[in-house]
């Protein structure tokens, strides 16, 4: 299945608002690829992500990224001191003491390697294999997921996330290391710089799973998605 076939299949089964995103991390030593856009002035990853959703394809080498502590999470930079230390979110006034922020950063999912630029484009038009495929929407949208994700083998799904980083880590880091979903209810960061709307949450799925959970997909909206109540 295509890229653009899987976008369409997701937007109209989950009846989407907004275009699924694919993201792709280039290593160093990779060529990026041509005909996307470079943004000219700094932007965040969440504000590219949410760029993507409404439609542009952009290349951010890791010089375009405003937030560094989430191009620390991607492996574009070195965590800042004082986000390392904890000082920084503590000073935000998000937690009691450095040492809560300072655990909430050791405990996040980072890229191991080296990366030079990150990619995002509306799935429909990524001319590329994505790393991860993000959609940012209601909940009942999101929720879909989790029964894409188990129908072939059952089980349960595990979330990993925190008050911070929620596009760059949750569902951009913790879903290419883990190989599996996650979903997080958004950040405080993401939902100051970018339009996600209040009743608006965001998931990442390694595209690895992408085959998978298509299958799924037609599987369910052929029967229970239909008796299900949806707005």
């Amino acid at each position: 299945m295509s890229n653009r076939d899987m976008a369409t299949r997701l937007k109209d089964s989950l009846r989407l608002r907004h275009e699924p995103v694919a993201i792709k991390l280039i290593k160093e030593g990779e060529e990026p690829p041509e005909g996307y856009s470079v943004p000219e002035k700094q932007m965040s990853h969440c504000q590219s992500v949410m760029a993507a959703r409404k439609g542009e394809k952009l290349l951010l080498p890791a010089d375009a990224h405003s937030c560094k502590n989430g191009a620390s999470a991607l492996g574009m930079a070195a965590v800042p001191e004082k986000t390392a230390s904890g000082e920084f979110y503590h000073g935000a006034g998000m937690f009691e003491s450095d040492d809560a922020a300072k655990s909430m950063i050791d405990k996040r999912s980072s890229v191991p390697y080296k990366v030079t630029h990150t990619i995002v484009a509306p799935l429909k038009d990524a001319d590329f294999v994505p790393y991860v495929v993000v959609l940012a929407d209601i909940p009942e949208r999101i929720y879909w997921l989790v029964p894409m994700s188990v129908y072939q083998e059952g089980g349960r799904v595990d979330f990993n996330t925190a008050p911070y980083n929620a596009c760059c880590v949750d569902v951009t880091a913790r879903p290419l290391l883990s190989d599996s979903i996650n979903i997080s209810l958004g950040c405080f960061g993401c939902r100051k710089r970018t339009e996600l709307q209040s009743d608006e949450m965001l998931a990442g799925i390694p595209f690895s799973r992408m085959p998978k959970m298509m299958e799924a997909l037609e599987a369910l909206d052929a029967e229970i998605m239909q008796k299900a109540a949806r707005d």
